[in-house]
C-alpha cells in the first residue's frame, strides 16, 4: 500500500501550491517510504508516497497514460491485474510499467466507473481525466474499506476537493471532512458519491436474510484461494500469528502455499541449469530461509497469545519471531498510536498498540508485507457477545452491521498500525469471493451457546463460536492437519486481551490516575459529540484532540460497542462477557 494526496479544481496558480501539496503529503510518507511522486494537470495536483510491493522497478506513481490525458494515484493492490490486462478490448493497449495498478486507466477508458466492480483487491484511487473540460475526477475505495481514504473541502472554496490516505494530510486544509465510504466512487461530473458494491447479502435491514446451507468444502477452498492470491509479491512477506483461530488458519494456508512455491522455484532452477564441460552450472542448492514462511507474534511475557502462537508455529514449521513489550512501553507509545490511527475508539487503540509495536520489529527485519486475520469475527459472529443473539435474523443483521463498519475499527487498525512503519497488511477473510460464500450462509448455522447449553457435533466437536470455519478445516483432503486441535478449537480471545490481560488493566489504571474526577464529571461540556463514558475513553479522546483539534476531524472517528439490546456489557473487551470466564472454568474442570 501507499499514500495518496490530491487537490482537485484548485483556483489560481497551481504551481505555487505545489510545495504545500508536497508538505501535506509528507505527513503520510511513512505509508510510502520507497519513493515520492508529484504530477500537475490543469487545475489538479496529485502526490504519491510509494511502498513498492509489485512492479518494484517500474511502478512509480502517479501513473500517466501514453497521451498524458489520464493521471492516476493508487493506494493498494489489484490481485487480478493480469487477468484484467488480458481481458482488455484494446489488445494494443500500452503499459508503461509492471505495476498492478496501471490497468485501472485502461479499464476506465473501456468501462468508465464500471471498472470499480471489476477490481479484485484492496484499493483507494484518484483518477483525473484531462481530455474533457472541465477535467473529470473519479475517486473510489475498495468494497469493505481495507485501505483508508479521506475527502474534504474548505467552506471558503467548496468546489476545491481534497483526497488523502490519511486524515493528517488534509485536516488543516478542510473544515468539512469525510471518511470516504467503502464500496463507493465519487464522480466530479455528478458531484456525488455512488455505491457500486452491492452484494446479495448487504441489505439485511430490508429483510434480506440468506438461507443457504453450509458447504464446508466451498468455505475451505474459497479461503485458500483468497490467501493464495494475496501472496502476490516481489518482496519478503510473512504472517501475523496471534495463536488464535483466524491468524493461525491464514498462516497454515500460507505455509502450504509457500511450500508449493518453494518446490516450483526449485524445479525451475534445476531446469535452468546448463551443462558445460566442467559439469552443471547454476543454482542447484536447496532454498535457504526464503521463501520459507516467517511468522510474528507479540505480547507481554507469558501472554496467552504468545503461548498459542508458539505452538502453532512449531506445528506449521514457520520461522517464528516472538517479541515482548511491557505495559509501560505500550503506554508510552499510545500518543503516537493515536496520531497514526486517527480515531479515539477505545477498542481500536487497545488492540492497535501491540500491533504498532510489532510492525516496527517486522519492518526492521526487511519484511514489507504480512497476511493478517481481520474480518473473520464479523463474518462468522466470533465475538463472544454474539452468543446472546435471540434468533438467526438478529444474528445476521448484526453480522452485516459489523462488516459494514469494519473500516472504522479492525480494517483501520490493521491498515494504519502497520503502515505507520511502511508495512502492508493483507486480509484474506475480506476477499470478495469469500464474503459472497460466507455471508450467504444461513445464520442459524453460525449461532452458538456456551456452558451447559453448548452442543457438540457427531464428532464430539463443540458447536462454539465460528464453528463453521473450524469444522471446514478440521480435516484436509491430503490427510495433513491444518492446525493442532488445541489451536483449531481454541476459544476466542480479542487481540488486546490475548497479548496479556494486564495490558488493558494497565491502560485503565493509567487513565484513572491521569484523569481527575472533576475533569471526568465535566466531560459532556467538553465533548457533546461522542461523550466519553469512562476515564480510559476520556484520556484517549484528549490525546486525539491534541493531534486533531477540529470537530470536523472528530466526526470522522467512530466508536463501537457490543449490541446493548442483547443485554451484554458495553465493555468491548472479551473478558467482559461472562461466558468467557465460564468457558475457561469449565475447561479447567475438564
Amino acid at each position: 500500500m501507499c499514500g495518496i494526496f490530491c487537490c482537485y479544481n484548485r483556483q489560481g496558480d497551481l504551481a505555487s501550491y505545489r510545495p504545500r501539496a508536497i508538505a501535506c503529503s509528507k505527513k503520510q510518507r511513512h505509508r510510502g517510504p520507497d519513493w515520492s511522486g508529484c504530477y500537475m494537470t490543469k487545475n489538479t495536483i496529485l502526490v504519491h508516497e510509494r511502498l513498492a510491493i509489485v512492479g518494484v522497478d517500474t511502478g512509480a506513481q502517479p501513473l500517466v497514460n501514453q497521451d498524458e490525458t489520464l493521471v492516476l494515484a493508487v493506494n493498494g493492490e489489484i490481485y487480478n491485474h493480469v487477468a484484467l490486462r488480458k481481458g482488455l478490448k484494446d489488445k494494443d493497449a500500452v503499459f508503461k510499467t509492471h505495476s498492478d495498478c496501471e490497468v485501472i486507466m485502461h479499464l476506465y477508458k473501456e468501462h468508465d466507473t464500471g471498472l470499480c466492480n471489476m477490481l479484485d483487491g484492496m484499493f483507494s484511487f484518484v483518477l483525473v481525466d484531462s481530455s474533457v473540460t472541465p477535467p473529470r475526477l473519479i475517486a473510489a475505495r475498495d468494497p469493505i474499506g481495507i485501505t483508508t481514504l479521506y475527502m474534504g473541502y474548505h467552506s471558503s472554496s467548496p468546489d476545491t476537493l481534497y483526497f488523502s490516505s490519511e486524515l493528517k494530510a488534509i485536516h488543516e486544509e478542510c473544515d468539512t471532512l469525510l471518511s470516504f465510504p467503502p464500496g463507493h466512487f465519487y464522480d466530479s461530473n455528478k458531484k456525488a458519491l455512488t455505491r457500486y458494491y452491492q452484494p446479495s447479502w448487504w441489505d439485511s435491514d430490508k429483510g434480506t436474510v440468506p438461507h443457504n446451507p453450509v458447504d464446508l468444502k466451498l468455505v475451505r477452498e474459497t479461503l485458500e484461494a483468497a490467501v493464495k492470491k494475496r501472496l502476490m509479491s516481489e518482496v519478503p512477506y510473512g504472517v501475523l500469528l496471534s495463536g488464535g483461530l483466524d491468524s493461525s488458519l491464514i498462516a497454515s494456508i500460507a505455509a502450504r502455499e509457500t511450500d508449493k512455491l518453494a518446490a516450483e522455484q526449485e524445479k525451475l532452477r534445476k531446469e535452468r541449469r546448463t551443462h558445460t564441460e566442467n559439469g552443471w552450472v547454476g543454482d542447484d542448492q536447496p532454498l535457504a530461509s526464503w521463501p520459507q514462511l516467517h511468522s510474528f507474534a507479540i505480547g507481554l511475557p507469558g501472554a496467552p497469545d504468545l503461548i498459542a502462537a508458539r505452538k502453532a508455529a512449531d506445528f506449521l514449521g514457520t520461522v517464528h519471531h516472538e517479541y515482548h513489550f511491557t505495559v509501560q512501553e505500550g503506554l508510552d507509545a499510545i500518543p503516537e498510536v493515536i496520531y497514526h490511527l486517527e480515531t479515539y475508539d477505545v477498542t481500536t487503540v487497545r488492540a492497535s498498540t501491540p500491533m504498532y509495536l510489532l510492525s516496527r520489529k517486522i519492518k526492521a527485519m526487511g519484511v514489507k508485507m504480512v497476511l493478517s486475520g481481520e474480518g473473520s469475527d464479523e463474518i462468522f459472529g466470533g465475538y463472544l457477545y454474539f452468543h446472546a443473539a435471540p434468533n438467526a435474523k438478529d444474528f445476521h443483521e448484526e453480522l452485516v452491521k459489523r462488516v459494514k463498519n469494519l473500516h472504522t475499527a479492525d480494517c483501520l487498525r490493521a491498515n494504519k498500525s502497520t503502515m505507520a512503519w511502511g508495512l502492508e497488511a493483507r486480509v484474506p477473510f475480506l476477499d470478495k469471493q469469500f464474503l459472497e460464500v460466507a455471508m450467504n450462509i444461513d445464520a442459524k448455522y453460525k449461532m452458538f451457546s456456551k456452558g451447559s447449553q453448548q452442543e457438540v457435533d457427531e464428532d464430539g466437536r463443540p458447536k462454539m463460536e465460528k464453528y463453521i470455519l473450524r469444522k471446514a478445516f478440521d480435516c484436509s483432503p491430503d490427510g495433513k492437519a491444518y492446525l493442532p486441535d488445541s489451536i483449531l478449537w481454541r476459544q476466542k480471545e480479542q487481540f488486546s486481551d490475548g497479548v496479556g490481560y494486564s495490558w488493558i488493566d494497565g491502560m485503565k489504571d493509567h487513565a484513572a490516575a491521569a484523569i481527575s474526577d472533576e475533569k471526568f464529571a465535566d466531560r459532556a461540556n467538553r465533548w457533546s459529540l461522542d461523550t466519553p463514558d469512562t476515564k480510559e475513553a476520556y484520556w484517549i479522546r484528549e490525546l486525539f484532540e491534541l493531534h486533531f483539534p477540529s470537530e470536523a476531524a472528530a466526526k470522522t472517528a467512530v466508536r463501537w460497542i457490543p449490541k446493548q439490546e442483547w443485554g451484554v456489557s458495553s465493555d468491548p473487551s472479551g473478558r467482559a462477557v461472562s461466558i468467557h470466564t465460564a468457558a475457561y472454568e469449565e475447561g479447567k474442570k475438564a
